[in-house]
């Protein structure tokens, strides 16, 4: 009646890796990790790129505000420019007629004593603020600074002149207020035919 038992005694295999059936295999632990830290790389370069992408957005926005501040400023200052220019234009314009005053009483010798003190001064101030005049005898006619007031003609000049200043004409740098007033004298008509004529007569003589 002794019978044993079969199986009790046995001992369990044990495989030839040492490891006990219910113990999980190191190469199972590592390839199971693996993934797992595939997946957070994954992630995080996911979102370092979406940081650069943010951060590219931003910089990009910053040029352009840079850029848009820089026209704002280069526009008031020149709109500050213009102003400034307008300004100095309409107080010189409101000067003109008494440096016309000026000019006569010069050329009367009637500028003399502190009124001669006071004209110069008057002149200094508005050439510094850049009124410049212009216009003298001799001068070709030109329609886009100087206004021809009187028209003659005349035997010695070949082209339209101008042979009176009747009023100087001033202007700020480039830009003109007042234009020069002119008499203006023209060849004769047929002045032109009547020298070609002479110097075909002169040439046949010399033949």
């Amino acid at each position: 009646m002794s019978e044993e038992t079969p199986g009790f005694d046995e001992k369990p295999e044990v495989p030839a890796d040492g490891t006990t059936p219910d113990e999980p295999k190191a190469a199972d632990s590592e390839e199971k990790a693996a993934p797992a830290g595939d997946a957070q790389d994954i992630a995080l370069t996911a979102q370092l790129d979406q940081t650069r992408t943010a951060l590219g957005e931003r910089t990009a926005d910053l040029q352009r505000l840079q850029a848009e501040y820089q026209n704002y400023r280069r526009r008031v200052e020149r709109d500050r420019v213009t102003v400034k220019e307008i300004a100095v234009a309409s107080l010189l314009t409101e000067l003109l007629p008494t440096l016309d005053d000026i000019g006569r009483a010069r050329e009367h010798g009637e500028l003399v004593g502190g009124f001669k003190s006071v004209a110069e001064s008057l002149e200094t101030v508005a050439a510094k603020m850049g009124l410049q005049q212009f216009g003298k005898e001799g001068e070709p006619f030109d329609p886009t600074i100087h206004e021809a007031l009187m028209h003659s003609y005349a035997p010695d000049v070949t082209e339209t002149t101008c042979v009176a200043i009747l009023q100087p004409g001033y202007r700020i740098g480039e830009r003109t207020i007042r234009p020069a007033r002119v008499a203006v004298a023209e060849p004769q008509p047929g002045a032109a035919g009547k020298a070609e004529g002479s110097e075909e007569s002169s040439d046949k003589d010399g033949e």
